[in-house]
């Protein structure tokens, strides 16, 4: 007999006390970086994603897409300003955020989704008052923070069999839109839903000490220390940061893990060795 067939079977039999343990939890998704970068990556994903909905989980995706938006400011001709290193979003850009956004990106995962398969409804966060936002800084423009979510929308998609994606824009108190950082926004909408596992893609293999080795598993504590002492510094801050205020919501775990790796979602869920970093109010 085949020995990679064996080798399958076993995956799969060793795979049942995890397939039990999610089935029926909702796993919030930030999909971003490399899973986003080519059309392989981009299947992969999609692939992963409907078999874990097929298992019994309820999967949310909420997406990027920085990239995408600079090539079409580019195109465009439409130069950004930056303050302390953060976009400037004016109504200009916001026009093209929101069209990336909402159309280019939001609809290629909603295809890729399709093409294996699942059934994917794309929205935002300004649809159904899924995420009202408050001004984050009037220097940087329409940049919104979260501060109102009603994820009725999100568990009315769920009942019907959808897997919701989500463009990370939010609707201000007078009716202006905003654009809302992804980690953000992911983190915003799974406390929201009180989600099992808030999973962040990213294109490093997580969070690393100080002799640059993935911590496996964390704890608030662990994150304010390892920050305060400066061995979490530039981009895994504010990553780090969504993960502590998710898990304050009331999300019971968060996991910063490499995108880059093929099917990283269900190494995370369902295999013993897991992947990247673990974080949770306490640990085991």
């Amino acid at each position: 007999m085949n020995r990679d067939w064996i080798a399958t079977a076993k995956t799969l039999s060793a795979a049942l006390p995890y397939l039990q343990r999610y089935k029926g939890a909702t796993v919030v998704i930030k999909l971003g970086g490399h899973a986003m970068g080519s059309d392989e990556a981009m299947d992969s994903f999609a692939r992963d994603v409907v078999l874990m909905q097929q298992v019994g989980v309820n999967p949310v995706i909420v997406h990027g897409g920085g990239p995408m938006i600079n090539e079409m400011l580019a195109k465009l001709g439409i130069k950004s300003e930056f303050v302390n290193g953060k976009r400037v979003t004016d109504a200009a850009t916001m026009d093209v955020v929101e069209m990336v956004l909402s159309g280019k990106v939001n609809n290629r995962i909603v295809q890729a989704i399709s093409d294996q398969g699942g059934k994917a409804v794309g929205v935002s966060g300004k649809d159904a008052n899924l995420m009202i936002c408050d001004q984050t800084n009037p220097d940087l423009g329409f940049v919104g923070t979260p501060a109102q979510m009603d994820p009725t929308i999100l568990r009315d998609l769920h009942a019907a069999g959808a897997i919701p994606v989500i463009a990370p824009l939010g609707m201000g108190r007078d009716g202006e839109t905003y654009n809302v950082n992804g980690d953000t926004c992911a983190g915003a909408i799974a406390g929201a839903l009180k989600a099992d596992r808030l999973l962040l893609l990213t294109d490093v293999a997580g969070v690393k000490d100080a002799e640059g080795n993935v911590v496996t598993q964390m704890t608030p504590e662990h994150i304010h220390t390892m920050i305060r002492d400066g061995v979490i510094a530039g981009g895994m801050i504010p990553k780090t940061e969504t993960a502590l205020a998710a898990i304050e919501a009331g999300v019971r775990a968060v996991v910063i893990l490499d995108g880059r790796a093929p099917n990283a979602c269900l190494l995370e869920l369902y295999t013993d060795h897991g992947a990247g970093s673990l974080i949770r109010a306490e640990l085991a």
